[in-house]
């Protein structure tokens, strides 16, 4: 098995095309046609996890943080950057960064927090737009369902918690063909008026070449008429943050007992809030200071994020608790995400994870 192949699968799960614009996800260093012998999960790439990697006979790292992440003027042996770049190439060992979007899908980082705290009724906070689109294509009348089953394996046609979803309706087609055609049905030089049906269908917009290439495979006119068309409407399970709900109403204090738990942490900041008790939950792995204002909208009752400042507890105004339970806290959870992702992936295979605390924040 190829680093390559790892690689596919990840971008399945979550696709590169996900990542915010500032983010620098994807394979950043190795050969992605070498043969993989093991694979390393992490949450930052330090020296020390390198070093880890090589004991372990892993030569792919695939962490949630990129280790190369703002633009490179130079590797440099005296940054801890470059550092570790350079131990990796002499070691033979690829990196891939899993990062931005692995947070902008339902069941990625965010959904690894909503986990550890048992939460319900999930939904994505801030749901991103122009990322569905919509294929219109035109079916004889004995191909309809064929055409339609191969676009929906494609991963086309769901709407919500639902599959399967399309839109049909019944009217006729006219074509002629001509010299050096081959056509389905009718003949050379004459116009054919033949029964179809209008088939419409939502895909995710990453997943467009594979729609495109099963309509075609499965549509039997040798010429396939169709549109594509981007729709504004929010995705339902991509996005930003997730909001979902406690099994119980919990009092403040309580709640706020949990998450340390749940989460290992030694220390929390929070911000004032009414005595309300906590039920309607608002999360986001890492720094989630942007999507205050989603959380409140949201009516959570509590939002729990990361790298907060100063000015940004004032934010809530009483009308909703926030929570910053640090960075390396909130995404810790990411690490056994991706291994049993994989591990499922392939099984009879060495996917592990560190034994490493790359977390550089120390708490007295």
């Amino acid at each position: 098995m190829k680093i390559a192949d790892i690689c596919q699968v990840l971008e399945h799960w979550a696709p590169p095309t996900l990542q915010e614009s500032y983010d620098n996800c994807g394979l950043l260093t190795g050969d992605s046609q070498s043969i993989c012998t093991g694979v390393l999960c992490a949450l930052d790439v330090t020296e020390e996890i390198i070093r880890e990697a090589e004991a372990k006979a892993c030569n792919l790292v695939v962490a949630h943080h990129p280790l190369i992440f703002g633009p490179l003027r130079r590797i440099d042996p005296h940054h801890p950057v470059g550092r570790t770049l350079i131990l990796a190439i002499q070691k033979g060992i690829a990196v891939y960064a899993i990062h931005t979007n692995l947070d902008n899908v339902i069941h990625g980082v965010n959904g690894a927090m909503a986990d550890r705290l048992g939460l319900s009724d999930r939904q994505v906070l801030s749901p991103k737009s122009s990322l569905l689109k919509k294929l219109y294509t035109f079916v004889p009348a004995s191909h309809v369902e064929v055409v339609a089953d191969a676009l929906f394996a494609a991963g086309a046609g769901h709407v919500g918690r639902y599959d399967q979803c399309s839109f049909r309706q019944a009217g006729e087609g006219s074509f002629r063909a001509s010299t050096g055609a081959n056509p389905y049905v009718g003949k050379i030089g004459e116009q054919h008026r033949e029964p179809e049906w209008k088939l419409e269908v939502l895909y995710p917009a990453h997943l467009e070449k594979v729609v495109v290439a099963a309509l075609q495979g499965a549509h039997p006119y040798e010429e396939v008429a169709y549109d594509l068309v981007t729709l504004s409407n929010p995705h339902p399970s991509l996005g930003s943050g997730l909001i979902g709900v406690l099994p119980q109403p919990m009092e403040i204090a309580a709640f706020l007992d949990r998450v340390k738990s749940a989460f290992g942490c030694s220390v929390l900041r929070y911000s004032g809030a009414s005595s309300t008790p906590i039920r309607r939950v608002a999360l986001c792995g890492g720094a989630g200071s942007f999507l205050i204002s989603k959380a409140l909208a949201s009516k959570a009752d509590v939002y729990l994020t990361a790298d907060l400042k100063y000015h940004e507890f004032f934010e809530p105004d009483q009308r909703m608790l926030l929570v910053d339970l640090g960075h390396y806290e909130s995404e810790q959870f990411t690490i056994g995400l991706i291994q049993s992702f994989l591990a499922e992936k392939f099984l009879n295979f060495a996917v592990l994870k560190t034994e490493r605390i790359t977390n550089p924040v120390r708490y007295h």
